[in-house]
């Protein structure tokens, strides 16, 4: 399975992912070149941006939305 085939099966199942939970979860070092690949190949994906509660560090919270 390809990378962006897991991105696109996490994002069906889970509702959204995030830079840290790729690397962690998939290994996927990228992800924002695999998102920009899945937008190029048709998919919606959709970036919020997000702060941590406790640092105050700001992070994307990418979504798949309705083709």
């Amino acid at each position: 399975m390809t990378q962006n085939q897991t991105l696109i099966k996490h994002l069906t199942a889970a509702g959204s992912i995030t830079v840290r939970e790729a690397i962690v979860e998939y290994s996927i070092q990228s992800l924002t070149k695999r998102i920009n690949e899945l937008r190029q190949a048709g998919h919606d994906v959709i970036s919020t941006v997000k702060y941590h509660p406790i640092t105050g560090q700001k992070y994307v919270r990418y979504t798949l939305g309705s083709v």
